[in-house]
């Protein structure tokens, strides 16, 4: 029967483990589509972000009740964790609580240490549901929410209090710490006393195959789930852009234009245009634009900063980012089916993201001060207008007045440069 078991484990561990792996190929598959971008430049500031903003969760602390929850549910799933590999090891062994021996009095502390965390996790995660479904806070129940996304973050919760709570049962009732039981699960063994020792052990082992198997699932989960910044909220933190905020890319072609117009000895000669301008579908953005919209958390913290968002514009920036993640799935799914991309007469501007969204923003950078794991939603809106107005002449009338004011006059005001101070005269 033991042998039986641990040939299911291993079955089950194996394809647990395939599913993911598989799935996590797809997605970098789908940013490698990105246009190529070097972002390794000053590696001691990349790792001090990654340490700052993707371990220490910096950018949270600015609400510390909310921040502390949040660290708690995330210093929770990374160390129980641990737990799980004597979990894998017993299960692939047949052993049962293989480091008790080893680690002696350690051992019981380890386990005590982690049954507070989920303890903290639990409660953190019933008042992150109460937060979203009965208070409803207003970031929370936005539109751009509607249907899957806000299912998909209430699904994790309940099976991160789950999980938990199966940890707990676990230990509660197994017969071989009975005498000697933990802190936490020893609250909760009084509630199995009546119990023999045969119906504890068969408790036992199903929380315990139900506790794997649903990390396994939980882990298999995570491709299609916001909750992929876990994994992706790293690599993000680590290749931000490091440049000042309120710097915007210029696209060389372009300046080269305007210098070699104004030199033209400078210009050199059988030089290749840009094929085009700007971005218009996702294979148009640059692959850490394609790895922001992977990690996007959609906690709406950019969007409840957003100006344009405020004063009822459609404009969202987290929903531009989750555009751009359903179209890049959409993209991946065509390669996957076809070999390579076949035109499916669709595009991120236009059939995802509109022109009136990209014209509500004002280039602020609130969203991109907000974001907790460093994503930028501005340059994927400031890629795709410059497709709208470089590449399809698309730009309202003041805009246009604006940029003719600043070619002729060097500013946005159609007064001669000249004359600019002329009203200090008086």
């Amino acid at each position: 029967m033991l042998l039986i078991a641990q040939v299911l484990f291993i079955i089950v561990l194996a394809l647990a483990t395939w599913l993911f792996s598989k799935n996590i190929v797809q997605i970098r598959r789908n940013i490698l589509l990105g246009v190529e971008e070097d972002l390794t430049d000053q590696p001691q500031k990349r790792w001090r972000n990654l340490l700052l903003l993707a371990f220490g969760q910096k950018k949270m602390f600015r609400n510390p009740l909310v921040a502390v929850l949040h660290f708690i549910v995330y210093a929770g799933f990374i160390i129980i964790n641990i737990e799980v590999l004597e979990i894998i090891l017993d299960g692939i062994l047949g052993t049962h609580r293989l480091f008790r021996e080893p680690l002696g009095s350690f051992y019981r502390f380890v386990i005590n240490f982690f049954e507070f965390f989920a303890i903290g996790v639990i409660a953190a995660c019933a008042i992150f549901l109460i937060r979203r479904n009965v208070i409803k806070l207003k970031r929370f129940i936005s539109k751009d929410l509607d249907g899957w996304p806000r299912s998909d973050a209430n699904y994790i919760l309940i099976a991160e209090i789950t999980l938990m709570s199966l940890f707990l049962i676990m230990n509660a009732t197994d017969p071989t710490v009975h005498n000697d039981p933990f802190v936490v699960s020893g609250i909760i063994s009084p509630l199995f006393s009546g119990v023999s020792t045969e119906t504890l052990h068969t408790i036992e082992r199903t929380a315990w195959w139900i506790h794997i198997i649903g990390i396994l699932a939980f882990l298999n989960y995570l491709p299609y789930s916001k909750h992929l910044h876990i994994l992706l909220a790293f690599p993000n933190a680590y290749y931000a852009r490091l440049e000042p905020m309120g710097k915007l890319d210029n696209m060389p072609s372009v300046q080269n234009e305007v210098k070699y117009a104004m030199e033209p000895e400078t210009a050199p000669t059988g030089e290749s245009q840009p094929t085009k301008f700007g971005a218009k579908d996702v294979m148009d953005l640059s692959w850490k634009n394609l790895l922001d919209a992977y990690a996007c958390t959609e906690c709406g913290r950019c969007t409840a900063a957003c100006p344009a968002n405020m004063t009822g514009k459609l404009l969202s920036p987290r929903k531009i980012m989750m555009d751009t993640r359903d179209r890049l799935d959409e993209v991946g799914k065509n390669i996957k089916k076809n070999g390579q991309f076949v035109p499916d007469n669709k595009s991120l501007l236009y059939d995802f993201i509109t022109e009136e969204e990209l014209r509500a923003c004002t280039t602020c950078q609130a969203c991109v001060q907000e974001c907790p794991v460093s994503i930028s939603p501005l340059d994927i809106i400031v890629q795709l207008r410059r497709s709208l107005i470089m590449e399809e002449s698309k730009a309202p009338q003041e805009w246009n007045t604006m940029f003719s004011n600043i070619e002729n006059n060097f500013a946005p005001w159609k007064f001669n440069p000249d004359e600019r101070d002329e009203w200090t005269k008086d």
